[in-house]
């Protein structure tokens, strides 16, 4: 089992910068795919970012693809979502989740097991 905690969440003037952090609690968490999937009130949950277990692959949502980078550290359990060039529809509950996939399933938000409880990113234009 694994347990999350995200940080770094706030708010950020269009064009600004943010970065987002999610540490893990368990031994297994080098085994899991970590993810990045955010949330607008009122509407459904959509997948940012991930990387794999040894974070050798990253895949990304087209519309942050160049402005986002995610990173991990196996060796301090934790997982990193670099927000650059930030823009008003990038705001949302952001949520740091981990999945056992690989490939094309990692977009897939039905393939993540574990969620932690979020942090609000705000981005004003």
């Amino acid at each position: 089992q694994v347990q999350l905690v995200e940080s770094g969440g706030g708010g950020v003037q269009a064009g600004g910068s943010l970065r987002l952090s999610c540490a893990a609690s368990g031994r297994t968490f080098s085994t899991y795919t970590m993810g990045w999937i955010r949330q607008v009130p009122g509407k459904e949950r959509e997948f940012v970012a991930a990387t794999s277990w040894s974070g050798g692959s990253q895949y990304y949502k087209d519309s942050v693809k160049g402005r986002f980078t995610i990173s991990r550290d196996n060796a301090k359990n934790t997982v990193a979502l670099q927000m650059n060039n930030l823009k008003p529809e990038d705001t949302a509950v952001y949520y740091c989740a981990a999945a056992r996939c690989s490939g094309y399933r990692c977009y897939e938000l039905s393939q993540y097991n574990y969620w932690g409880q979020g942090t609000q990113v705000t981005v004003s234009s």
